[in-house]
């Protein structure tokens, strides 16, 4: 498997613990070290946020973006000694304070204080308390419509190539009270879009209900091309050449042997090194860069399938440790983006991985519409650098349009690594929430069900989960709106017993 080099920005930090000198559950302790909390917390988030609210056009979004500020300097700390000493006196609230970082520790600060005799005057107000939930929901209600009277969680479609050519598959959707439409940008075309939205709109007219149409952008692909010979099967140990395009066939006198693969993306050639590690098909191969000379790299296979695989043409790539340099908006997404501005809702950004790929983006829209700032921009979470960089990409996006980010798993689980994407998952809904912003919990949501008619326990636990996104997005199959159904009934029923990471308590009814 790969070594700690592929998980180097995302490995734990060193983080001070607090140091109770008292029994951690002597209230008096534990309102002394609350007073440090809230006073680092003040101190350093107060640069930070003062730099984000200089960025805002959205003025609903500069305590939202000064609360994010506050979550990460909270988070930035160890907290598990005085969540321990607080849940003993039965006042935990820390672990659900995404939304109200602030409030939530002066409120334990207040009811603290009362149990000491001390003063408690800086108790916030429930208004001050739910605001950020309020906000949330706003920005929710902006992206998506108005909540289903059935569950709170919207639902976005990706659009199939048929659909350009069956009004029936927009009816469907919109009977079934399908919040949101996503056209893929990387198929079909123009004619074919107008039509998918033509379509969405006769539907509308029909049922009275409207659908939002989210267009994603392609973005930088990454792909195998032409291959040199038959390599057949690769294992575990076996090498090849990975070159960049339209080297295939060009070969030094000593490394004949090797299979060549041409790689679609220059960049990523020249910019992987000794030690880095690329992926092949989703992950399906897990290779090693041994070697870089002048046609490329030399890549030992570190894991595959026990039977190996066949490496072929059009195969997606992941260089998760290689900084490729390149920017999020190609020429093709530039030219799209003219269509997106004309008749969509919302742009769907692929690649992002940083403030200024935000800023490119929003700098292409201002050209194409004087409104572009009610257009909505959903930032596609795919890369180890967008994590790193995810709070100035919220900040920056949502400070300007409504945003919210989509968790792409797909893509994702393979630069980080399947153990580590539940865990990520958490944490990006967790952040999303600090900055009120929306969440789409995306690929492969009940993907068996959608392509085979019947789902997996597993995936039926994963689509329970994704309750806590304020959107969840199923992609294109046979069975569809068999899935619909199913997703209705199960994020109602699960809208009823949480709401983010807070139990509802609502009575049970099984005994």
């Amino acid at each position: 498997m790969p070594n700690a080099k592929r998980h180097r920005h995302l490995g734990p930090r060193a983080m001070p613990a607090l140091q109770c000198q008292a029994d951690v559950t002597d209230p008096e302790a534990l309102l002394d070290e609350l007073e440090h909390v809230i006073g680092d917390v003040e101190r350093e988030s107060a640069d930070r946020a003062a730099r984000w609210r200089s960025l805002n056009d959205d003025a609903d979004f500069v305590a939202c973006s000064a609360n994010l500020a506050h979550y990460l300097a909270l988070r930035q700390r160890d907290l598990r000694p005085l969540q321990r000493g607080l849940t003993m006196l039965g006042l935990s609230s820390l672990g659900r304070s995404e939304g109200h970082v602030l409030p939530a520790l002066k409120a334990t600060r207040a009811s603290l204080a009362a149990l000491v005799g001390r003063d408690q005057t800086d108790r916030p107000s429930r208004d001050a308390f739910f605001a950020g939930e309020r906000c949330l929901a706003k920005r929710q209600c902006r992206l998506f419509g108005e909540p289903n009277e059935r569950r709170s969680t919207a639902l976005m479609v990706t659009c199939p190539s048929t659909a350009a050519d069956d009004p029936d598959f927009m009816l469907q959707l919109a009977a079934h009270r399908v919040e949101a439409l996503r056209i893929n940008c990387a198929h079909d075309g123009r004619r074919k879009w107008a039509r998918m939205i033509e379509h969405a709109q006769a539907a509308e007219e029909q049922t009275g209900h409207r659908m939002r149409v989210f267009m994603d952008l392609a973005g930088p692909k990454i792909r195998t091309g032409k291959i040199a010979g038959d390599p057949g099967k690769m294992h575990v140990d076996d090498r090849f050449r990975l070159v960049r395009p339209y080297a295939s066939g060009r070969d030094d006198k000593t490394k004949h042997s090797l299979p060549q693969v041409e790689c679609t993306l220059e960049e990523a050639v020249l910019t992987s090194q000794t030690g880095d590690h690329v992926f092949y098909d989703d992950g399906k191969l897990g290779c090693v860069v041994e070697e870089v000379d002048a046609l490329g790299l030399i890549l030992r296979i570190e894991h595959g399938p026990e039977k190996g695989a066949r490496l072929k043409p059009e195969k997606g790539l992941n260089f998760p440790d290689a900084n490729l340099g390149i920017a999020a908006l190609t020429d093709k997404d530039r030219r799209d983006l003219r269509f997106i501005a004309r008749h969509a809702d919302g742009v769907q950004y692929s690649f992002v991985q940083s403030a200024d790929d935000v800023r490119q983006l929003q700098d292409a829209l201002s050209e194409l519409r004087e409104d572009w700032q009610d257009l909505a921009l959903v930032l596609k979470i795919e890369t180890i650098r967008a994590i790193d960089n995810l709070p100035e990409i919220i900040a920056h996006a949502a400070s300007r349009q409504p945003s919210a980010i989509m968790i792409a798993r797909g893509d994702l689980a393979v630069e980080i690594g399947f153990a580590r994407m539940a865990e990520m998952q958490e944490e990006m809904l967790w952040l999303a929430e600090a900055a009120h912003v929306p969440v789409i919990w995306a690929t492969q949501v009940l993907e068996n069900l959608v392509k085979n008619g019947r789902p997996s326990r597993g995936e039926m636990t994963d689509a329970a989960m994704a309750a806590r996104a304020e959107c969840v997005m199923l992609n294109k199959g046979p069975h569809l709106i068999e899935a619909i159904e199913v997703l209705d009934t199960l994020l109602g029923r699960m809208g009823q017993h949480q709401h983010k990471k807070t139990a509802r308590l609502r009575p049970l009814e099984s005994w």
